[in-house]
């Protein structure tokens, strides 16, 4: 008896997280054949009910989301972002004055972004996929990947095989795939612990996200929908919340109740939220920066945290991944609509030429922020907090930080200005 004959595919994609399921999305929408494998079926991973969780997506994220026709199916409406404040300050302490306020209107008509719950995320990508005509979903199953100069072979655990021009590893952290190419890492340690979870709160937020700088690490809070969705009549509004501190300390946190978890977070937060309490679960991580000798192989690219890893300290992370898509992506429909291997080393060669720059200019900006801010030594604390005050009188250097939280830095083009996507066979 004879083996069946492996199916062909342009693109597999390794990993249906928010960054590869975005990019297989986006090559199907433009006709490119794209397959993408995950260990966990899909429908386990859309959650019923707030689990805590929620990402900050930046505008031109939410323009790539929208080509790739995810963004119409979230459920809910997301909530925008409409200002941010940054501030200096200590644990139980009233922020300082000396703070900086960025908003929205005064670049654009957009907001910066939006905060959307993990769940509502994953329904819009669970929806959006398994009706795609150029898309193949295998999930659940894994796979063993053999590539070479020719093309890649892909086995499934479910007994099928593939055969695609172009590998993508989006598998997180500790990518097999990039482990196999032998592609090498260089990590820093911060010695701290993320928490990321979300409280219901008395006052309204007015659509303004926290980032508050503290001497063991950033605060964030970050506006979600509401009121009604959250919380009781007391507590009629939610924001989330990502906070990052030394180790020992966050340990510490964690092992709290609802009630103590909840005064700690008040000293961090400041009152302009009145009364707060915990929802949802607790979600931690350690905190730790990465980034690849190279972005490509025979066959094969990274993205998203397979490629780099930043500390939250501005809610980049998610975002730098979808910077990966939107570049890899343009790329690989590109040569695929002028009838070129999508898989080719000139091709991986401008996926890895514009990224690399990028990502590095990130790492070194938030790894700079998370070292001026992360100590509380009196003359650079005094310093630090003239700077802020200082830009918050420089509209122009102002409203280039601003654009800069839109994710719109210079040279944004293509899908993250908002083109669309061309039509397949056009």
């Amino acid at each position: 008896m004879t083996e069946p004959r492996p199916a062909e595919t342009a693109v597999c994609i390794v990993g249906a997280g928010p960054v590869g399921a975005t990019l297989a999305a986006t090559l199907a929408s433009a006709g490119v054949p794209t397959a993408v494998i995950d260990a966990a079926p899909l429908p386990p991973m859309e959650l019923a009910a707030f689990d805590g969780r929620a990402y900050a997506i930046a505008l031109t994220s939410q323009r790539l989301l929208a080509a790739a026709g995810i963004w119409e199916h979230l459920p809910e409406t997301p909530c925008p972002i409409a200002a941010i404040r940054v501030a200096d300050g200590r644990p139980g302490e009233r922020a300082s004055s000396l703070a900086l306020q960025f908003d929205a209107a005064e670049v654009s008509d957009a907001p910066f972004g939006y905060m959307v719950e993990a769940r509502s995320l994953r329904v819009a990508l669970n929806a959006r996929l398994p009706a795609m005509p150029h898309l193949a979903v295998h999930a659940p199953a894994t796979a063993t990947v053999e590539r070479h100069a020719e093309g890649a072979t892909v086995r499934l655990s479910t007994g099928q095989t593939l055969r695609a021009r172009l590998v993508v590893a989006a598998e997180g952290r500790n990518s097999p795939l990039r482990r196999q190419a032998g592609i090498r890492t260089a990590g820093f340690p911060y010695h701290q612990i993320g928490m990321v979870g979300a409280f219901a709160h008395e006052k309204p937020h007015h659509n303004i996200a926290l980032e508050q700088f503290l001497p063991n690490g950033p605060f964030a809070q970050l506006p979600l929908r509401g009121p009604g969705g959250f919380g009781s009549a007391a507590y009629p509004h939610a924001s989330a919340f990502v906070w990052a501190d030394r180790t020992a300390i966050a340990e510490r946190m964690l092992q709290l109740d609802d009630a103590a978890f909840g005064r700690e977070l008040a000293r961090r937060l400041g009152d302009h939220l009145g009364a707060i309490r915990p929802i949802g679960r607790r979600w931690s991580y350690p905190l730790s920066a990465l980034h690849v000798a190279r972005w490509y192989d025979t066959r094969l690219a990274l993205i998203g945290d397979a490629a780099h890893g930043v500390h939250p300290i501005a809610g980049q992370g998610l975002n730098l991944g979808f910077r990966d898509v939107a570049a890899l992506a343009e790329e690989v429909i590109a040569a695929w609509q002028a009838g070129e291997d999508p898989g080719a080393p000139t091709v991986l060669a401008r996926y890895q030429a514009r990224r690399r720059p990028d990502t590095l200019l990130m790492l070194a900006g938030m790894h700079g922020l998370e070292r001026l801010f992360g100590n509380d030594i009196g003359p650079i604390r005094w310093a630090r907090r003239l700077g802020i005050a200082a830009v918050d009188r420089l509209p122009g250097l102002k409203r280039a930080f601003a654009r800069q939280a839109m994710g719109m830095g210079p040279g944004i083009t293509g899908l993250l200005a908002g083109q669309p996507l061309p039509r397949p066979g056009g």
